[in-house]
């Protein structure tokens, strides 16, 4: 396959990227990939856009570099691609890229078809690289040298060009050959399934959602955890301020122990370990002032304890049944094990039927998941499925 280059290099103007967008929307998709830097920073840079469109019937391809750092950049005509749903958006192990794209272009994407989740459905790895896919799919080898130079330093050198290129310039062949592979298994609906929760793929911060994953938060007292929630809204504050990351403004450990203390003074405060850094210390009055705000909320009583039915050893066996059902099935429908369920899922599921909890809220219980191997899941731990063995082979009935 050959490819035509729009642009060769970043901040090739409107024109060039109107024309782009021109003929990903007469063919119906295009190809996207991005660059992008996370060290040392709040939220990661998104450094360029990499964006492909078939050029002609023998897929030769338009690629162009979109540089997401020029100013003269006008984000509307990419956003309006990207939230049509008529046009597809082909990715590879895309969710990063989503969510970037999301973030600096504003808007919705739709239509996301990604290879590495379709892979998945066609007897591959779940986590297959482009790289070994384009190798085992069309047989194409491709060097990649440049991933870990700095993508936010301008001018981009002629290796980093090239290798921008390289992650698009064979992603809507590779596409086409899964989707011809799916739709013959008649799986493809199934991964176009799977790829719609990666359109609303995001990194945006949640300060509640980063308060509930805090180490042992709910061991806090009632009057600790709403010193910890303004302390996390401080920390998020500060950090996004000096650009930096959140550990680097106070972590974690140290985020918890003030909330256990709750320190009234630049004294008591440095006398906790992770507090006395000099950062913490320029900061400390803001930091203590989180604190009181904290102190002055009401009281929030630990939680009760109850995420769903808690897995217990006498559950193991049947765990165990249940996931050789799925892998039998995964095998059988040259399905990723991964893309059907996790252990965890067969563990809720198990521990809900012991309790009389109902049945239990995990993906593979919906969806195609449950048209391949929920219901019969269900009917297994039943005890209306069994398992056997023979020939060496593992047998449903």
């Amino acid at each position: 396959m050959s490819a035509e280059d729009g642009a060769t290099a970043p901040g090739s103007g409107d024109r060039a990227l109107g024309e782009l967008v021109q003929a990903a929307r007469a063919a119906g998709r295009f190809a996207l990939d991005t660059e992008f830097m996370g060290e040392g920073r709040y939220r990661t840079l998104l450094c360029l856009v990499q964006l492909a469109t078939p050029q002609d019937e023998a897929m030769a391809e338009r690629i162009e570099l979109l540089d997401p750092l020029a100013a003269e950049v006008d984000p509307a005509p990419l956003a309006e691609l990207l939230a049509d749903p008529e046009v597809r958006v082909v990715v590879h192990a895309g969710r990063q890229d989503v969510a970037l794209v999301r973030r600096r272009f504003g808007g919705d994407v739709s239509n996301v078809f990604d290879t590495q989740v379709a892979a998945g459905f066609a007897g591959l790895g779940a986590q297959s690289s482009y790289e070994s896919l384009l190798s085992e799919l069309l047989g194409v080898r491709i060097a990649k040298s440049a991933s870990f130079t700095r993508w936010d330093t301008r001018p981009l050198t002629a290796e980093q060009r090239a290798y921008a290129r390289e992650d698009v310039v064979h992603l809507l062949e590779l596409a086409a050959e899964l989707e011809r592979r799916l739709s013959a298994l008649g799986r493809l609906e199934w991964a176009r399934e799977e790829c719609e929760a990666l359109e609303s793929a995001s990194d945006e911060r949640d300060p509640e959602a980063i308060f509930e994953r805090l180490p042992r938060v709910r061991g806090l007292s009632a009057s600790a955890r709403p010193v910890a929630r303004e302390l996390v809204r401080w920390r998020e504050a500060e950090a996004e301020r000096q650009n930096r990351p959140v550990q680097s403004v106070l972590s974690d450990p140290a985020l918890m122990e003030i909330a256990r203390r709750k320190p009234a003074s630049r004294a008591e405060l440095e006398r906790i370990r992770g507090a006395g850094g000099a950062g913490v210390r320029r900061r400390a009055q803001e930091l203590l002032a989180a604190v009181e705000l904290g102190r002055s909320r009401p009281p929030e009583p630990p939680p009760d304890g109850s995420r769903g039915p808690v897995t217990r050893p006498e559950d193991a066996p049947l765990v165990a049944l249940a996931e050789s059902l799925v892998r039998a099935h995964s095998l059988d429908a040259g399905i990723a094990y991964e893309l059907i369920a996790s252990r965890s899922e067969l563990q809720t599921i198990v521990a809900s039927r012991r309790t009389g909890a109902g049945e239990a809220d995990v993906r593979v219980l919906r969806g195609w998941r449950r048209e391949l191997v929920g219901e019969e899941l269900l009917r297994l731990l039943e005890g209306r499925v069994s398992l056997s063995i023979a020939d060496g082979q593992l047998r449903i009935a």
